[in-house]
């Protein structure tokens, strides 16, 4: 378990071996003592890592080993100056906390609180006395006494049941922000590693039992289906003792009617009262297990489907797409989840409805058959409505799946759609998506009304019909009867409403299981293609040589691939028919032409297409670094470890070697400088060089490098490539590089050609100038390398010993902690304020608002106007009073309070559908608008993640599940004040007691708002990293499968799942705390109530209580105010935590826009000459960061050719930003054609230039589209700019400009995409072109053409180039060297190249691209003979 490193000395060995075996449990042994002065700061730090991450936790759940490390803790930080043991004791504890909060989902024996660790550990234990000569082993230590150290964190059963365990949360919440320390710990049944693990089991079960088609909804009933049955038997009693309130409540009116023994009263009063304790004490119970039921299947279900994302291949994900498999996480989790209470609620409300209806048999024998008539008649049509809404909801996630994949394409893409001037297009297009989407979440919202209507108005129609049964039958109605009814009508209210949304939730959920089922049983990618044949024991791969086949790193047998996985027999092929092996520790340069298939070729290897027919086998681990680097949000040194151990000599190696060190000694934090999405606030090159770090670093079998060459300067690829790729730490590999770098492809052991997925031809790099496909030859244009690996050698012995240095020092000098680019969410502190509340009111409009609050007091006066009536009638027609009135008028008024208050509900329910569907119309196009015009700088600070979480859950929440919760709080809202003002009616002592009674309450709801909010914010901050470390797998997980370090990533997933479920966990135990007063409270009112109305049945009291009938009218409503009150609370607390996401989105409705707006209009035809004028530019991304670009001034005049050169990071890139005004600059001016760019607006000025961004850029869409995304121009325009980018025969293989291209454009390789880019740029005619590097991943031959046609079909445009390869500026007009945002050189590239000490000439020295013959005449240089190569810069 303990890996004992060699640096280690052999005392500390032994001990560690000691501390191994205790830790297990073992024997004791004797003890070799170590003394604290023996441990040095690298080896505490390779102990403390060495203590809880790479080997077993178990280790770390031992308290005798906390307490040791805890130790190890303080001497690791011992070097620091500490004022006073306070001090230390706060930084040990963040310490702590950080490492426990990793540890303690996994382990739930690990102490949970780190302050109590700290106490016990460093203060009690005398830690901070300790002296730095004491032993680490403590020979009088007892082990066994610590073991239980955590014992006494068992709640007793009464604390559980009052839920006593969430008061210390309450208690800081209510003083203080509350944060994740705060929470309280996970049972450990509720572990998300658990719970993972219980799903996964299930859902497996049904491959190995054969199953075809697996259901997850049946790995859910196999994994919690007996603990979710056992619930039903609580909800079964929880619904009985509900229907013994009414029955109670019968009994008492009679009691009063009959006026028999006082203490009879006295007794049903009372137990009326603790009936409705009992039922709170069930009804809180069951909430909380089904509820803790729901977060175990939702973590389960989380992580199930991050862990098929990190083993599904590209070729079957490429069945689902990205929006579609972020909606999976996003929105079907939380449906599918509706299963656990929606399921018992299907038999339960059912059973509710026919309990009622037997009780009300009982009171007014077959009266009620006229009511259940009106239910029966209600059936049919309710059935017939969920079958419409379940088709709006299935269209409506179809949309909203569109629409998040093209928020996610948007938000990806923002830069470069802002440069091309298309984010108003992209936003219209997501516009067209959304309108579609609300277009059937209207009509689902419209139906829920009818639904809300038809069951809203049951009860009241039902009293309607059977009272009035009842009078018409001749029988006489008596307050028992009539009130014992109208309770039973009001239970009624709950399982009548409810059922519409439980048909509803799930229809959901089988839409959900089955679209979650789909992709979950997808073909799962395999990092190893056993062999077929066994029949081929050697393998020819050139003329001269044979290799075995168990020499073999990689072997191919007639291997065809595709990248789609397709049910019918044709298959689109990338590779087709390859025999091929690849020779164990050779560097192999995988070329060809682009399009040719290498990068399928490297994908073939790694197991991410489909194996068609044949075989691949791949010995030995797999190091893989693609086309288009993967940087994870975290440090340098988190990017390049990517889960390993850290190494410090073979990491400053690593670095030394990939030519990152003097990068990263500039940087403020060094190499714990923290990268941002997407690696934001790094170059191309610095992305290119920290991703082959992590391979170099990784030390595995085989490395595949697609190209990563590509996008550095010259003298970082030579040294990479001599110093990395053919150094020492790779030398001993197999390194698979596909390239166009000449240098590479010279220096290898062995060169593959590719052409169009076929292996045209294999061999060395001598041979390949001999054959048929000599053209690829560097030899043909370059006569040795032989003198340039020279040349390299003594330039790298000269330089070694000062790079070293420089890393050394830098790595010391780094801060331990990273140093925040990407600002960290922002949580707001206390209630939501109430201009949220007005602006959510505005988006509905204040009209609008004013209708339904006016709709829903008058709909509950009519409902209290209807019982009053009703309490009228009663006591007119019974004892000694006479009807006033016929039985046929007391129905009438009757029937007239029926139909208002059913056209009230009515006008309320679609009211409040059109006004929620507003708003939240309103709400995503504002949003939206913000956003696109939101600067660039703002995207590269906030993670897109977290953007998308705005977009989607938040969304998905405003428009469905706030409108709802809304509705449900301004009903009770006006049902308590109906009941309030009946009580206070019938019973004048109840205005005793509202007084009280109501600061209790509000001091309740204070106490526990304080802490829901947080919390709710807390849930919504915890949940963005799970939204964002998802999007960010989905983009890198090949690379992941490649380095195998799925176990890891799912691990970190499993942190943030953790702490989501945490969040979770305390926010459902408050409200539960909350929950339980409020009814005992309700509880004490309806005692209250009841006793009064026993002693005022005595008359021993001056003022009366009011006739039978209204006695029993006010009893009747004290018996839902149980319910109403917690639900009232409930409800209004929801809406709280719903208006966090209005909130958020506010929030994002806040940021800083960009300057769109100008005083200078543009005329169709500007720029008419492209002359540029730079003027003492200086350019800043960051107040805190160095100039971009310092006092830069220049000028190109109109129709020149111009190319920016320098290294990575020399402020190239910030060239265009600045032009493009991207980034605003911070003195200067930039004039084109005369006019000052900063008075133009902003997008009538991208709109008129052309430009081929660094990252090419395909949407998914038709190709047409994609090129012409305004149809300006004809198909034989667009078939000619194609064909001049000599990209026109791949897009006609492919099937025509009508093709549909994937996401990202996956259909084509990286270098096709540069072309049709390109293409792109040559459709829109303008007068200046930036090309940033756009030439960086096209082969040499292809390059030189491109060179060639920009020459030609571009004579008059002004081109300003961003050159990585020297080659391309050479025929340039003007030559631009910045070097750390300054402008050191310009001039003609012949004459900077005649100059030997030019900034230029040494680039071009550097990359071996002057060559050929010097000749001399009387010392002058005679000729120069260049050649263009493919040597990157």
């Amino acid at each position: 378990m303990v890996d004992i490193d060699s640096s280690m000395d052999e005392e500390l060995c032994n001990w560690l071996l000691v501390l191994q075996n205790r830790s297990k449990g073992g024997e004791m042994e004797e003890a070799t003592v170590v003394s604290w002065g023996d441990l040095e700061g690298d080896l505490i730090d390779a102990l403390l890592c060495n203590f809880g991450f790479q080997y077993d936790l178990v280790f770390l759940c031992n308290p005798y080993c906390f307490r040791i490390w805890g130790k190890l803790c303080y001497r690791r930080f011992a070097r620091c100056a500490w004022n006073n043991a306070k001090e230390w004791q706060k930084t040990l504890e963040d310490v702590l906390i950080l490492q426990c909060g990793q540890l303690s989902y996994c382990y739930q024996s690990v102490p949970t609180t780190a302050a109590s660790l700290v106490t016990k550990s460093c203060v009690s234990g005398g830690l901070l006395n300790c002296s730095m000569e004491d032993p680490l082993l403590s020979a009088d230590m007892n082990l066994d006494e610590d073991c239980h150290m955590d014992s006494g964190n068992t709640e007793s059963y009464w604390d559980l049941l009052t839920f006593k365990l969430i008061a210390s949360v309450m208690s800081h919440g209510a003083v203080k922000q509350l944060d994740f320390v705060d929470l309280l710990p996970l049972p450990a049944d509720m572990d998300p590693i658990s719970c993972h693990a219980t799903l996964l089991t299930s859902w497996q079960s049904q491959f190995s039992n054969g199953r075809s088609s697996p259901s997850l909804l049946r790995a859910i009933c196999s994994a919690y289906g007996w603990p979710y049955l056992r619930l039903g038997l609580l909800k079964v009693l929880n619904d009985c003792v509900g229907f013994a309130g009414p029955m109670l409540l019968n009994k008492l009116i009679k009691f009063l009617q009959q006026g028999s023994g006082q203490l009879d009263g006295y007794v049903l009063a009372l137990s009326l009262g603790l009936t409705s304790i009992f039922k709170s004490l069930l009804d809180t119970q069951y909430t909380f297990h089904l509820t803790k039921l729901r977060l175990k299947l939702r973590s389960g279900i989380m992580s199930i489907i991050y862990q098929q994302c990190l083993c599904i291949n590209q070729a079957a994900r490429s069945k689902f797409s990205e929006g579609e498999i972020q909606t999976f996480m996003s929105i079907d989790v939380d449906r599918t989840i509706n299963l656990c209470s929606s399921f018992h609620d299907l038999w339960s409300l059912p059973f509710q409805i026919g309990v009622a209806l037997f009780l009300l048999y009982t009171q007014v024998k077959f009266a009620f058959v006229s009511g259940i008539a009106i239910t029966i008649a209600l059936i049919p049509v309710n059935k017939w409505i969920s079958k419409l809404i379940a088709r709006a909801s299935e269209k409506m996630m179809k949309q909203k799946d569109e629409r998040i994949r093209r928020t996610g394409e948007l938000l990806t893409y923002i830069r470069t759609l802002k440069m091309y001037g298309w984010e108003l297009l992209f936003s219209n297009w997501l516009m067209e998506t959304r309108t579609l989407e609300v277009m059937h979440l209207s009509t689902r919202k419209y139906l829920d009304a009818w639904c809300v209507f038809f069951w809203a108005t049951t009860p009241t129609l039902f009293s309607l019909f059977t009272f009035g049964l009842v009078a018409l039958m001749g029988h006489q109605l008596d307050a028992a009867m009539v009130f014992t009814c109208l309770a039973l009508f009001n239970t009624l209210i709950s399982p009548l409403n409810s059922f519409p949304w439980v048909i509803n939730g799930l229809i959901d959920v089988i839409i959900s299981t089955r679209r979650l089922s789909q992709f979950l049983s997808s073909f799962e990618s395999k990092s190893k293609e056993e062999t077929t044949d066994d029949s081929i024991p050697q393998l020819q791969l050139n003329n001269q040589s044979k290799y075995a086949l168990e020499n073999m790193a990689v072997f191919f047998h007639s291997a065809s691939c595709a990248y789609s996985i397709n049910d019918k027999e044709e298959w689109n092929l990338v590779l087709y028919n390859v025999s091929l092996g690849l020779p164990r520790g050779l560097y192999i340069a995988v070329i060809g032409e682009v399009g040719s298939g290498k990068s399928s070729f490297l994908n073939s290897i790694l197991g991410e297409t489909q194996l068609v027919c044949g075989s691949i086998q791949s010995r030995g681990s797999i190091a893989y670094v693609p086309q288009v680097p993967w940087i994870q949000s975290g440090t340098i040194r988190d990017n390049i470890l990517f889960g390993k151990d850290y190494n410090r000599k073979r990491y400053s190696d690593t670095l030394w070697a990939c030519a990152l060190d003097i990068d990263i000694s500039l940087m403020d934090g060094g190499d714990m400088a923290f990268i941002g999405e997407k690696g934001v606030n790094l170059s191309g090159g610095q992305r290119a060089r920290l991703a082959l770090a992590r391979a170099m670093y990784h030390d595995s079998d085989i490395i595949m490098l697609d190209d990563v060459l590509s996008a550095v300067d010259a003298q970082v690829a030579r040294w990479i490539l001599y110093n990395g790729i053919l150094g020492p730490l790779m030398k001993h590999q197999t390194r698979v590089l596909c390239t166009h770098n000449v240098q590479a492809i010279s220096s290898a052991d062995m060169i593959i050609l590719m052409d169009k997925g076929h292996v045209k031809w294999v061999g060395s790099s001598a041979d390949l100038a001999a054959s048929s496909y000599a053209a690829f030859s560097p030899l043909n244009e370059l006569d040795t390398v032989t003198h340039i690996s020279g040349q390299e050698g003594s330039t790298g012995t000269c330089t070694e010993g000062k790079q070293k240095l420089i890393l050394e020092q830098n790595i010391v000098s780094a801060s331990e902690e990273a140093q925040e680019i990407i600002e960290d969410e922002v949580r707001k502190e206390g209630r939501v304020e109430i201009i949220v509340y007005k602006k959510y009111a505005a988006f509905s409009g204040w009209f609008l608002t004013i209708i339904i609050c006016v709709s829903a007091i008058l709909m509950q006066a009519s409902r209290n106007g209807n019982d009053l009536w009703l309490s009228y009638w009663v006591d007119t027609a019974s004892g000694a009073h006479h009807k006033e009135y016929s039985t046929s008028f007391y129905l009438a008024i009757l029937c007239i309070f029926c139909v208002i208050n059913s056209c009230l509900t009515l006008v309320r329910a679609f009211s409040f559908a059109f006004g929620g569907l507003r708003s939240a119309v309103k709400v995503h196009n504002t949003l939206l608008k913000k956003l696109i015009n939101a600067p660039v700088h703002f995207f590269d600070q906030t993670p897109s993640g977290r953007i998308l979480n705005r977009l989607s859950s938040d969304l998905y929440t405003i428009d469905d599940s706030l409108p709802f919760i809304l509705n449900i709080l301004l009903a009770n809202f006006v049902g308590l004040l109906g009941i309030a003002a009946v009580l206070s009616y019938v019973q004048v002592f109840f205005l005793l007691l509202l007084l009280p009674f109501w600061f209790i309450y509000s001091k309740l709801q204070f106490f526990y708002r304080s802490t829901s909010r947080e919390l709710r914010r807390l849930d919504s901050v915890s949940r963005s990293p799970i939204y964002a470390t998802f999007s960010e797998t989905l983009d890198g997980s090949s690379t992941i499968r490649a380095f195998k370090s799925e176990e890891y990533f799912l691990e970190k997933f499993m942190k943030h799942v953790m702490l989501y479920q945490k969040t979770s966990y305390t926010e459902l135990t408050a409200s539960l705390w909350l929950s339980l007063r409020l009814q005992l409270l309700a509880a004490f009112v309806i005692s209250f109530v009841a006793i009064m109305a026993v002693i005022g049945s005595s008359g021993n009291l001056p003022i009366s209580f009011g006739t039978p009938g209204l006695v029993g009218l006010a009893l009747s409503y004290a018996s839902p105010v149980v319910s109403l009150l917690g639900s009232f609370l409930t409800s209004f607390t929801e809406t709280e935590k719903e208006m966090v996401s209005v909130e958020r989105a506010l929030e994002y409705m806040n940021i800083p826009e960009e300057r769109l707006d100008g005083n200078h209009s543009l005329s169709p035809n500007w720029p008419y000459q492209g002359q540029i004028e730079f003027h003492n530019v200086t350019l800043r991304y960051m107040p805190s960061l160095p100039a971009a670009l310092h006092d830069v001034s220049f000028t190109i005049y109109g129709g020149m050719q111009v190319g920016i050169i320098g290294r990575t990071g020399a402020g190239k890139s910030s060239i265009l930003n600045a032009l493009f005004r991207l980034s605003p600059i911070c003195t200067g001016c930039i004039i084109v054609d005369g006019i000052n760019i900063g008075d133009v607006p902003v997008r009538d000025l991208r709109a008129h230039f052309a430009v081929v961004p660094q990252s090419p850029f395909l949407f998914e869409g038709s190709l047409r589209d994609n090129l012409d995304p305004f149809h300006v121009s004809g198909d034989s325009e667009i078939w000619k700019a194609l064909e001049r980018c000599h990209v026109k025969e791949e897009v006609e293989a492919v099937g025509g400009l009508d093709i549909h291209v994937k996401g990202s454009g996956m259909s084509f390789s990286v270098g096709q995409r540069q072309l049709l880019c390109l293409a792109r740029a040559h459709l829109k005619s303008s007068k200046v072109l930036c090309l940033d590097e756009c030439t960086a991943n096209v082969d040499t031959q292809t390059a030189l053409i491109l060179q060639n046609t920009i020459s030609s079909e571009f004579r008059g445009t002004t081109v300003i180039t961003i050159a990585h390869r020297i080659s391309t500026v050479m025929n340039m007009d003007s030559i631009m060297v910045l070097d750390r945002g300054i402008l050191v050189e310009q001039g003609n590239p012949q004459d900077l190249l005649k100059n030997d000490f030019s900034r230029f000439s040494s680039f071009a020295k550097a990359s071996t691209i002057i060559f050929g013959k010097q000749k001399q005449r009387d010392g002058d240089l005679d000729t120069c003979e260049v050649g263009h190569l493919a040597v990157e810069l």
